[in-house]
């Protein structure tokens, strides 16, 4: 026996499966042995079509780290790149939620997407600092120099790929991930410029230079009490 629907409204088969989910759980359960309900359509092609991606993503998660390498050349500035990617989820959930979208195939590929460039900002700012290292700055002064340089672009860059994503945002179909990517670019971009430098400065402990010459200081005199005392 096949049952056909159609929908009606802007509604996405998947939510609808989920939702009918319980009843035909509890239908399944009162039928008798060898009978069975299998669910067909946009659903299962959905989920057939999500196979070769998951198979994909290991590879491409290893090329993605290899060539982060060979541009960063350091495990280290490699590990402060990859750790702001996940927090872009943050805004993903925070751009889902209110909107009602689901979470579903379309929707990861916006956040298969938004890992991309939020590892592209970071990379961007994390080499800057690093010049600005090479040509003789101080590290706290090159993280500052840094972000501040580099705050116009990537805040920039960020809005507009943003509201390129806003006509596609009330399709059935898109919209889902119209709103990971808008809400993950949001507030990714925010914690890159914030959380970023931050992390920066605690991983490799650089002190403030006013901090730090006030400890050489207090070290410095040390030195000079006990000879006094002699």
């Amino acid at each position: 026996i096949t049952v056909r629907a159609g929908l009606v409204g802007d509604v996405l088969p998947a939510t609808v499966v989920n939702e009918l989910k319980p009843s035909v759980d509890a239908f399944i359960a009162k039928l008798p042995p060898g009978y069975s309900v299998e669910t067909a359509g946009s659903v299962e092609e959905s989920a057939k079509s999500q196979g070769p991606i998951a198979a994909v993503v290991p590879l491409m998660l290893f090329i993605m780290a290899t060539i982060l390498m060979v541009q960063l050349q350091s495990f280290q500035r490699l590990f402060l790149v990859v750790a702001v990617a996940p927090l872009g989820l943050i805004g993903v959930v925070a751009a889902l939620v209110p909107s009602g979208a689901p979470l579903g195939f379309v929707a990861i590929l916006g956040v298969l997407a938004l890992i991309g460039i939020l590892i592209r900002n970071s990379v961007i700012l994390i080499v800057q600092i690093e010049d600005l290292v090479a040509e003789g700055k101080d590290r706290w002064a090159a993280v500052i120099e840094a972000t501040e340089h580099r705050m116009r672009p990537i805040a920039l860059t960020a809005a507009a790929a943003s509201l390129a994503l806003i006509p596609i945002a009330r399709e059935v179909f898109w919209g889902p991930m119209a709103y990971a990517m808008m809400g993950g670019i949001i507030a990714g971009t925010a914690i890159t410029l914030l959380f970023l430098p931050a992390l920066y400065v605690t991983w490799f402990r650089i002190k403030e230079p006013e901090e730090a010459q006030g400890n050489d200081a207090d070290t410095a005199a040390v030195p000079e009490a006990q000879g006094a005392e002699r």
